[in-house]
């Protein structure tokens, strides 16, 4: 789906900002295209969409966490009015499920994991409240609503499962498997315990990582259409990639790639959690192709908090080893993950693979022990949350570093330094080798930035006045998506002097279209104006890995500057013809083709049109499929300062301070706003947000009443700086900035609000830090 052209208006509002010392528009401060539009209410999301002579479709969705489902009684429903059909999990028993884990994740015994059959709407049993078990379809919503009230559902309840570190005692969620889906390893066992043994000190903690509503403005939404005469779909929904999205759907539906189309427009954000296939895509498909009709489905708020997937949802027993200098022996983590009551197709790899890549953070520490236990439960299955395991390993090491430094009495500041890897590349212990870096450089930075050596001051203010004052950093590395599959780069010189940019990553809030404009326009000149991206309709694409993991700048960059070099190739031999001189003659720079040593030129775009025109001249148009880029490892140093009321447990936010290295900037506007972003959803997780389940299972957090997310504020002025530390693995030497806001935002605020509470003799308190809890604490 092509974005919305670029006007004259728009690009008035958006003058880039080239900073001193670069000529390109890469490193420019340079608005959204979309911005413009979408403030006023001009966007185009999968509600605005309705076909002609479309039908409803409601969710009807278990109120029982664990059960078995007795029967569906949906005679009286079908006789209401405007109903067309009452959908059961018997009317989908041919499809296949949805994914489950793909990644080659084994047992410690070297079994495979477990799977679990993820059916869009269960026959057997109901695994999780808010689990989809029938679909009302009518002629509207309202009649779709009323039917529904007249379901009769007779379920036999069950006991629920609801802690991971028991969940084997309790009754099987899936007949004849085990609760336990996952018991994995990673590291040397002998080795490590050796190190340990002959530790100097060794600091342990046990750390909650709380599960969390993945809350995106825009709640799921779809619209499923279906051609009988040429036997194909149409499906348009919000997503994170419409490529990835038709392949797991034509799977599920039994059909072949070609028979179903998927678009999307503008999306409302995601987090991670729009990226798979959902229950309710495959009623809707299902319904248009029974009914011969086009058939919608919009979320309430209130049903997303329940069907949603959710995030985190991890515990962690974990310890780190030091010698009597303070260097790190080893580090190991025993991981518990909740999976929710499915495994779905990524929640395993966040405790586990991600835990190891992303623990070890930029120290040389020569050990890492992971050993991962994962379970299904009786509620809501997990998926990943914005960084999806990232900032999670990062907060395991950060609080170890600062509980070591106060048991050790060394300076956490010095304790970081000692152990910083120095020289590049660098093998850490998790097997990764990091290309790049500067991170002492970067932590002095930071606390520079925070006046980190005049906090003793602003201390000593708050306890005059009865409050507790707390600084807290976190120096962080993480690895992003990279390594694995492939990307799309297509450039297209149309007749009207538009160029289309096709890419197969997807951009629910991020900027892509300014932002790879801006490549395109360094590599080839071509006017950010012309520049229109198709992204969005999976008929467009020939390959597309989606947006996730920090990839897509990686991705799409990459791409980008493979196929502008296979135009720049063609360009010099059209430019040859036209300009009447050997191709080897040919310069070109900024946008301008020229014969060496005269004053011959042609820009690209004259060029792109007199190639299209001349039949003896090969077109300008070229398309590659890219080999993925390897990972890249952002990182930065981000310091919180926090005050506590003691009387009341309040937690204050005062001050907020990042200094970051992303490799090349490509847009400096935009990435300060995918991190100030991400900071708040790491201090939401910090200070306020978390799921709660009673012992039924039921959630007691179901609506923004009981689920508390981070308000204006709640948050002080964030302050920002890049320095930039070019990646040397590939071509634009960017690393992936969309996750590192909670990366560092969660350990640098948990950090704070402990270095407060310690002057009380408190050295770790789990997240959230409400003032329920903190008041707690400090009373206990």
């Amino acid at each position: 789906m092509r974005l919305s052209s670029v006007t004259d208006e728009s690009v008035a509002m958006n003058e880039m900002s080239v900073p001193a010392g670069r000529a390109s528009a890469i490193g420019a401060e340079q608005g959204r295209f979309e911005d413009a539009k979408l403030v006023q209410g001009h966007g185009r999301y999968t509600d605005d969409i309705n076909a002609a002579n479309q039908l409803w479709a409601h969710i009807v969705r278990s109120d029982i966490a664990h059960g078995i489902i007795k029967s569906i009684d949906k005679a009286e429903a079908e006789a209401a009015p405007g109903v067309k059909a009452v959908i059961t999990g018997a009317d989908l028993a041919d499809y296949g499920c949805l994914p489950s884990c793909a990644m080659p994740l084994k047992n410690i015994d070297d079994t495979p994991m477990l799977t679990t059959k993820w059916h869009a709407l269960p026959s057997d049993k109901v695994r999780y409240v808010g689990e989809a078990i029938a679909a009302v379809i009518a002629t509207s919503r309202q009649a779709a609503l009323d039917a529904a009230e007249l379901l009769e559902i007779d379920i036999d309840e069950l006991d629920p499962v609801l802690d991971v570190a028991t969940a084997d005692d309790g009754p099987q969620l899936h007949d004849g498997q085990s609760n336990v889906a996952l018991n994995w390893r990673f590291g040397d066992p002998e080795a490590t315990a050796q190190a340990f043994a002959a530790a100097h000190h060794v600091t342990k903690l046990s750390l909650d990582n709380q599960r969390v509503a993945i809350v995106p403005m825009e709640p799921r939404t779809a619209l499923a259409t279906y051609d009988a005469d040429k036997e194909s779909f149409h499906f348009q929904t919000g997503c994170q990639g419409v490529f990835g999205l038709r392949g797991q759907l034509a799977g599920i539906l039994g059909i072949e790639k070609g028979q179903i189309r998927v678009t999307s427009e503008d999306v409302g954000g995601s987090f991670g959690m729009k990226l798979p296939a959902f229950p309710e895509y495959l009623v809707v498909l299902h319904a248009a192709r029974a009914l011969g009709q086009p058939v919608k489905w919009r979320d309430e708020r209130s049903d997303s908090f329940k069907a949603d997937l959710q995030g985190r949802a991890m515990h962690f027993d974990a310890a780190l080893a030091l010698d009597e200098n303070g260097k790190f022996l080893a580090v190991k983590v025993k991981s518990l993950g909740d999976l929710g009551a499915y495994v779905s197709f990524f929640g395993p790899v966040m405790p586990s693979m991600n835990i190891q890549a992303n623990t070890p953070g930029g120290y040389q520490t020569p050990l890492l022990l992971v050993e991962t236990i994962c379970a299904v439960t009786n509620k809501t299955p997990i998926g990943p949350y914005r960084g999806a395991g990232r900032p999670e390993g990062v907060y395991i090491m950060e609080r170890l570093i600062d509980q070591a430094a106060r048991d050790m009495n060394i300076d956490r500041v010095d304790l970081r330094r000692r152990n910083f890897i120095q020289s590049f590349p660098h093998k850490v212990a998790s097997g990764r080798e990091i290309d790049s870096g500067d991170f002492a450089t970067i932590m002095d930075a930071g606390l520079e930035k925070a006046d980190f050596a005049g906090f003793a001051a602003r201390r000593a203010q708050s306890e005059a006045a009865g409050k507790l004052r707390g600084i807290g950093f976190c120096t962080y590395l993480e690895v992003t998506a990279g390594g694995g599959g492939n990307e799309l780069g297509e450039v297209t010189f149309k007749a009207d002097g538009r160029v289309d940019l096709v890419t197969g990553t997807f951009d629910f809030g991020q900027g892509h279209h300014v932002t790879f404009a801006q490549i395109l326009h360094d590599r080839l000149g071509i006017p950010l104006d012309k520049i229109d991206l198709v992204q969005g309709d999976s008929d467009r694409l020939k390959a597309g890995g989606g947006t996730g993991g920090s990839r897509s700048v990686m991705a799409s960059g990459n791409a980008i500057s493979v196929v502008s070099e296979k135009i720049i190739e063609r360009g010099k031999q059209a430019a040859g013809h036209i300009l009447e001189a050997a191709s080897a003659d040919i310069i070109f720079a900024n946008g301008t083709f020229s014969v060496a040593g005269t004053d011959k030129r042609i820009g690209i775009m004259e060029l792109a049109k007199a190639a299209a025109e001349n039949p003896e001249v090969e077109a300008l148009d070229a398309s590659e499929v890219v080999d993925m880029v390897p990972s890249t490892f952002p990182n930065g140093c981000h310091v919180a300062e926090v005050e506590i009321d003691p009387e009341t447990g309040v937690v204050t936010l005062l001050d907020y301070n990042a200094v970051d290295d992303f490799g090349t900037v490509i847009n400096p506007m935009l990435t300060r706003g995918q991190m100030h972003g991400g900071i708040v959803q790491g201090v939401g997780q910090a200070l306020l947000e978390t799921t709660i389940f009673d012992e039924s299972g039921q959630p007691l957090t179901g609506s923004f009443m009981d689920y508390c997310m981070p308000r204006a504020d709640d948050v002080p002025m964030i302050e920002d700086e890049f320095i930039e530390v070019p990646a040397t693995t590939n071509p634009l030497g960017v690393k992936g900035c969309g996750e590192a806001g909670p990366t560092g935002g969660m350990s640098s605020v948990m950090n704070a609000v402990c270095d407060a509470l310690a002057s009380r003799g408190i050295t770790h308190i789990d997240m959230p830090a409400t003032p329920e809890r903190v008041w707690r604490a400090l009373n206990q």
